[in-house]
């Protein structure tokens, strides 16, 4: 199945934990999030990051969502890889295996977005079984 759901950004707070001269900056980030259309429902997200020297930023993190996707209620937990470069972020979200719960059990999937903005889109192919 194909979903298409909008998330807007309701929090972010992110902090350093290492720098240096030098050196890239690490930074940790809790960030939470309201999903309308095929996902109804919060976010909730940590990311670990990596400031590179050429201004770009490696993103890594886990995120619960609690909800309805495509009417049926649950939650489960994406896995966040991606890359953010000149203000714009190219994330790819795996759905974590064995994390969904209710009617979400044994879901399995894979979801894109690219960001510019607290509101984005994104694309979310599934399979429930």
């Amino acid at each position: 199945m194909k979903s298409t759901s909008t998330f807007e950004v309701k929090s972010w707070d992110e902090q350093p934990f290492a720098e240096g001269d030098g050196q890239p900056r690490l930074t940790r980030t809790k960030a939470t999030k309201t999903f309308t259309g095929d996902i109804e429902g919060e976010g909730t997200v940590a990311y670990l990051m990596v400031y590179r020297p050429d201004g770009s930023t490696l993103i890594t993190g886990f995120e619960r969502v609690l909800g309805k996707l495509g009417g049926r209620e649950g939650g489960f937990v994406f896995r966040h890889e991606g890359t953010d470069q000149d203000g714009a972020a190219a994330v790819t979200c795996t759905v974590v295996p064995g994390s969904g719960t209710g009617e979400l059990a044994g879901l399995r999937g894979e979801a894109r977005f690219a960001a510019r903005s607290m509101t984005v889109e994104l694309t979310f192919d599934y399979e429930l079984g």
